[in-house]
């Protein structure tokens, strides 16, 4: 990954750079004293990765982040800890204090590696499966973990699907065939045209309904038989 640090104090950018030189997965193209300059070199230059100061003079590295095209990650370094709120309304992919430990470090730049292989794998848009535990997708500009015994169902939406999990949601841009291809066999099934659900999770059923928490989601009269066939085999075998 190309990268570049910005942070006015020299020491520090130093020390962002012997860091950086620890991770062979790292190019370090240039470093910046101030925010203008920095903007001036992305303009013409394909950088995946920032390492970014916040407080420096003129233009802090929070008014800088907001300018910074959405497909070159940002990693914040600062010596301060109460801007870590902030880092998340312009999409940081981790905030480091400083001095910043090599294994703190590296840990960042291994998510930020995960991150941009997923921005940059056009052929597999929204969605990437990482494990057989678990999935990435993009959801506001970020990517979001999601293990699959997490998942109640998944209901479709045109061009949206809408994951939902005991107590939050996740709304990506996909639609429900391309993620149900994602999912794995023996744990979902498709119970009609706009529903997925996570069989482990089902609570109780008859022949017209799944009951999950306190959803009661229909099944589907093309889907009835092949549903009652494969889940009452399914849970015969577990």
């Amino acid at each position: 990954m190309n990268c570049i640090i910005v942070d006015d104090e020299p020491l520090a950018r130093r020390a962002i750079k012997y860091l950086v030189d620890q991770v062979p997965a790292l190019q370090l193209l240039e470093s910046f004293n101030n925010a203008a300059s920095a903007s001036g070199y992305l303009a013409t230059n394909d950088v995946d990765l920032v390492f970014l100061d916040i407080q420096m003079p003129h233009i802090t590295g929070l008014e800088f982040a907001r300018t910074i095209p959405k497909e070159t990650l940002i990693i914040f370094t600062t010596a301060y800890s109460e801007y870590a709120l902030d880092s998340y309304e312009v999409d940081a992919v981790d905030y480091l204090i400083k001095p910043i430990p090599i294994e703190r470090f590296r840990k960042a730049v291994n998510k930020a590696i995960v991150y941009h292989s997923l921005l940059t794998d056009d052929s597999k848009e929204d969605i990437e499966q990482i494990d057989n535990d678990f999935i990435f997708v993009k959801s506001e500009r970020r990517f979001c973990k999601i293990n699959f015994r997490d998942i109640l169902f998944i209901e479709g939406l045109k061009d949206y699907v809408i994951i939902q999990m005991d107590d939050h949601r996740v709304i990506t841009k996909m639609n429900l065939k391309a993620i149900h291809e994602q999912l794995p066999k023996s744990l979902f099934m498709r119970i009609n045209k706009s529903y997925i659900v996570n069989t482990g999770q089902i609570e109780s059923f008859d022949n017209n309904d799944v009951f999950i928490k306190t959803y009661q989601i229909s099944i589907g009269n093309t889907y009835r038989d092949t549903f009652l066939q494969e889940f009452v085999v399914r849970k015969k075998h577990s």
